[in-house]
């Protein structure tokens, strides 16, 4: 069950932060699941270098943890890709 559950909130945070950077209509839902999951990893990182808590369940300010490691992820893919 919580294989399922990381699915359905990378697929969530991958698909707001697609939103967020304009890549929507580029990525599929895999994509999403795979933007959210190292978005969530990602975030979770940043946050706990800061001293606070990363990413701790299906909740609200883990979503948002999540949607901003996955705006990170998507940015950085961004100049890579441009270069």
């Amino acid at each position: 069950m919580n294989i399922l559950v990381w699915i359905i909130f990378g697929a969530l945070a991958g698909w707001i932060a697609s939103l967020i950077m304009g890549t929507d209509a580029q990525m599929g839902a895999l994509a999403n699941i795979i933007v959210g999951i190292v978005g969530a990893l990602i975030g979770g990182l940043l946050m706990n270098a800061f001293g606070a808590q990363g990413v701790t369940g299906f909740n609200f300010t883990s979503l948002i943890v999540a949607i901003l490691g996955s705006v990170v992820f998507l940015s950085t893919a961004r100049l890579f890709r441009s270069v």
